[in-house]
């Protein structure tokens, strides 16, 4: 009786520490729903990107590329914040809810474990589009990039962010060899795993 009063007595010290130490308000609906931006995401840009690469070489002269990047890069900053503040609504109502608090050293070391790589990832692709030479490289750089992020943000919240991160880099590292199909590996990455993740951290989680 008495070991098990002892037993009990120490997973709630560590179920406390736990909680102070990691960001345990993740939203499993905001994975899901930013797998879904990022699929619209894609669509767009397929759209976008489509008449272009449909064209013959002497056609694409006539195409303002500089036009294409601009509605990619849009695209691109449409899916990210409305996926940001999908993440943030949600989290702090799901804070709100459980109890905790939301802005905690968890959360702190989460947010700066993930913008390292994040900007640097972030900055490096800014490079590749400026330069309008290594648009091949853009997809998989900013899967393998995202994915080093969550690795290390893993630490700070629920293991199974680590998971979806390892999985990200290993189709960013696939995205590489096939370069011509980066949009397709985007997709996959962004939207469909994180629908995965997203669904699976909100039946384990969330309900």
């Amino acid at each position: 009786m008495e070991n098990n009063q002892v037993q009990q007595d120490l997973a709630s010290i560590r179920n406390l520490m736990e909680r102070s130490s990691k960001f345990l308000s993740l939203s499993g609906l905001s994975g899901i729903l930013a797998g879904v931006y990022a699929l619209v995401g894609a669509y767009l840009a397929y759209r976008v990107i489509n008449p272009f690469w449909s064209a013959t070489y002497d056609q694409r002269g006539e195409v303002d590329d500089l036009l294409i990047i601009e509605k990619l890069l849009l695209i691109a900053v449409v899916v990210l914040g409305a996926s940001l503040a999908t993440g943030l609504i949600l989290s702090m109502r799901k804070a709100r809810r459980t109890g905790q608090k939301f802005w905690n050293a968890g959360s702190k070391a989460l947010i700066f474990n993930m913008s390292v790589p994040l900007l640097t990832g972030g900055a490096l692709m800014l490079v590749f589009v400026w330069q309008r030479e290594y648009w091949g490289i853009v997809a998989p750089a900013s899967l393998i990039f995202y994915g080093l992020a969550l690795v290390g943000a893993g630490n700070y919240t629920y293991k199974g962010v680590q998971y979806l991160g390892i999985n990200e880099i290993l189709l960013g590292l696939i995205a590489a060899i096939y370069p011509g199909y980066g949009l397709y590996f985007w997709a996959f990455g962004f939207g469909v795993l994180h629908i995965v993740y997203g669904s699976f951290m909100y039946i384990k989680y969330d309900r």
